[in-house]
């Protein structure tokens, strides 16, 4: 079963090497991973202003602008959603304190 985030990463993964003049993603490649780097944190911090906000519409819009840049920061670093949900399988049934505690070990 393919997952909305599969999909869209497909998408997203297409249009690398895309024209820029006619691709949004296309234009986020082209300006490298340091830019779309900073688009996810901009993109965070609207998220997180709109949950200090308690506005749900804002919160729904703005997540779902971050998972798009942040698909595409993957695209853009080789990273394959299968390779982050295998990492969220793996820590599933762990401690969130004992796998960060694992992490700064």
């Amino acid at each position: 079963m393919t997952h909305a985030l599969d999909d869209l990463f497909s998408v997203i993964a297409a249009r690398q090497g895309a024209d820029p003049e006619t691709s949004y993603t296309a234009k986020l490649f082209a300006k490298g991973r340091h830019k779309i780097a900073q688009k996810v944190g901009e993109e965070a911090v609207e998220t997180v202003i709109a949950a200090v906000a308690l506005d749900a519409k804002a919160v729904t819009a703005e997540s779902a602008d971050l998972l798009y840049h942040l698909l595409v920061l993957w695209a853009a670093t080789g990273v394959a959603p299968g390779d982050v949900w295998a990492e969220l399988e793996r820590r599933t049934g762990t401690s969130g304190i004992a796998e960060k505690n694992a992490r700064n070990a």
